[in-house]
């Protein structure tokens, strides 16, 4: 059974930090593209950043470039996004997706405001 689980949101203040953890399980971590994605509240969700299987690749919306740092420990089966300078528009539900193919699977979200 497949499974991504999100982890490390939480309430924090302009300019802060969070680190995010997504523990995957069910499937081989290793050969998935892997992505965050974030949906706010009355927007659709969009691409944060994402981080191939085979090279460690990463590419980032313009809007996160920066300030967020995706990365992988594919021993852990473990995808990670360092945020750094949030900002009140980084408030939103942040999921973690595996994509391979015809394959797309995603966590249950985690979620971030950031609020004074």
């Amino acid at each position: 059974q497949v499974q991504l689980v999100e982890s490390g949101g939480g309430l924090v203040q302009p300019g802060g930090s969070l680190r995010l953890s997504c523990a995957a399980s069910g499937f081989t971590f290793s050969w998935y593209f892997m992505s965050w994605y974030r949906q706010a509240p009355g927007k659709e969700r969009e691409f944060v950043a994402g981080i191939s299987s085979a090279d460690g690749h990463t590419n980032y919306a313009d809007s996160v470039k920066g300030r967020f740092t995706i990365s992988r420990d594919n021993a852990k089966n473990t995808l990670y996004l360092q945020i750094d300078s949030l900002k009140p528009e980084d408030t939103a539900v942040y999921y973690c997706h595996a994509s391979l193919g015809g394959d797309d699977y995603r966590g249950q979200g985690t979620q971030v405001t950031v609020s004074s």
